[in-house]
């Protein structure tokens, strides 16, 4: 699975409807509305590069209210969970 950060600005008069409309897209998981350079940000799961390559700008760009966007292509997944999960490993409960 490829996960994808997609950093949107959005038109400020329109952020609720366009990120409900990002979200209803195949393949984003998330969107979340911030304060900070960017209006929304978007998680984007796929199977394949190639998807990205039309989910972003052929979708998520044309959306009414979507200004620019900025596609950052995550490598590794770090999370407590999985950090938990790590040093569990060959302990028994006692």
């Amino acid at each position: 699975m490829i996960t994808a950060i997609v950093l949107i600005r959005a038109a400020t008069d329109s952020i609720p409807e366009t990120a409900q409309a990002i979200a209803d897209i195949d393949g984003v998981s998330e969107v979340y509305s911030c304060a900070g350079d960017v209006d929304l940000v978007a998680i984007v799961r796929v199977a394949v590069h190639d998807e990205l390559a039309s989910l972003i700008p052929d979708q998520i760009s044309k959306v009414d209210g979507v200004l620019d966007t900025d596609t950052h292509i995550a490598f590794r997944s770090y999370s407590r969970q999985d950090t938990d999960a790590a040093f569990d490993i060959g302990v028994e409960d006692v």
